[in-house]
């Protein structure tokens, strides 16, 4: 059963054709790998299927409902798309207790427990300015999972990770799929593809293709 369906999408920004009649499907419960070289499209690609920018034309399904007309964001959704940002002067705690706030569905205890799944300490008072990149990448995932989303959309998360930190968050995102999640992750890493990915889509010079099953 496919949970996220792009149908016929067209980005035009400007006079910039960003994607070209895209269309594919993602199926529920499994991690799909989005490659392609910088400029290719992949990340407007997935800031349309969140709803952060809208498509000139074609239709988004994400879950049974079209973004942009049924929901303007996709519920149950846990996003890393660039850089996240957080307050510098704040804890990492803090800064994913202020956002949890929005939505007041989880307490103290699901965001303490999301940071102790990324390797980070959630009693930790360093402000986050004084974080490694590492340490960001693995705060913006613990802020990603904390609401126990269906589906994650990440864009490059082991950015900044070292080895072991790259080994953790495959061992991490393996076994949420493993709870019936759905992951759709861009990579630059043959190797993190071949581990982690069941389909691997390609973007290139703005349309998309499949080349693993």
């Amino acid at each position: 059963m496919d949970i996220i369906n792009v149908n016929d999408v067209c980005l035009t920004l400007g006079k910039t054709e960003i994607l070209k009649h895209i269309n594919v499907s993602f199926e529920k419960g499994k991690i799909h790998g989005l490659i392609g070289r910088n400029g290719s499209g992949k990340t407007m690609l997935m800031k349309c299927i969140c709803g952060f920018i809208k498509p000139t034309s074609g239709e988004i399904i994400v879950d049974g409902k079209q973004v942009g007309k049924d929901v303007d964001f996709p519920k149950d959704m846990g996003i890393i798309i660039e850089t996240p940002g957080f307050i510098p002067y704040y804890s990492g705690y803090k800064n994913l207790k202020l956002l949890a706030g929005l939505n007041n569905k989880i307490g103290k205890d699901e965001i303490r427990n999301s940071m102790r799944q990324v390797g980070l300490d959630p009693e930790l008072k360093r402000h986050v300015r004084k974080y490694s990149l590492g340490m960001r990448q693995r705060l913006g995932l613990a802020q990603a999972i904390m609401e126990n989303p269906k589906i994650l959309i990440l864009d490059e998360p082991f950015n900044g990770l070292d080895k072991d930190g790259v080994k953790e968050m495959r061992e991490y995102l393996l076994s949420y799929k493993e709870q019936g999640k759905t992951i759709l992750i861009c990579f630059h890493s043959a190797e993190d593809i071949s581990v982690l990915c069941d389909t691997v889509h390609e973007m290139d010079k703005r349309v998309i293709s499949r080349i693993r099953v």
